[in-house]
């Protein structure tokens, strides 16, 4: 099957706390590649920020964009959480219910990788 279905997503934490300390964003960024690697997700760029979480990535349109940022939302959430106890009392979960996902298809994929990148310039 040939597919070109690249996607934006953004996520954040609960009540956009600024939780995401420099140990716990290395450890997920491992988490999500963890999850890309078992899911066929190609991850093309990913930026954390203390306040939320930027991945540009390719999702096979048989797998579906709602079902990879699931799993990568529920098994960092998992894992970060046993690993990083102290955050269990600030936060009855890590992730906010919601997201944002664009599709990148108009502008051109360097733009966007370059938005992602730059996140801690903005």
């Amino acid at each position: 099957m040939v597919y070109s279905c690249k996607f934006h997503v953004v996520f954040c934490p609960k009540y956009l706390r600024k939780v995401l300390s420099e140990p716990l964003q290395a450890r997920l960024m491992e988490v999500v590649r963890t999850v890309a690697e078992e899911r066929r997700l190609d991850i093309i760029e990913m930026e954390v920020m203390p306040d939320h979480v930027h991945i540009l990535h390719e999702v096979d349109p048989q797998f579906g964009i709602h079902r990879a940022v699931k799993r990568i939302k529920g098994t960092t959430s998992r894992v970060l959480r046993a690993e990083f106890p102290e955050h269990k009392r600030k936060l009855p979960s890590l992730w906010t219910h919601s997201y944002f996902v664009s599709t990148v298809g108009g502008a051109p994929l360097e733009i966007v990788k370059q938005y992602t990148t730059n996140q801690h310039e903005v």
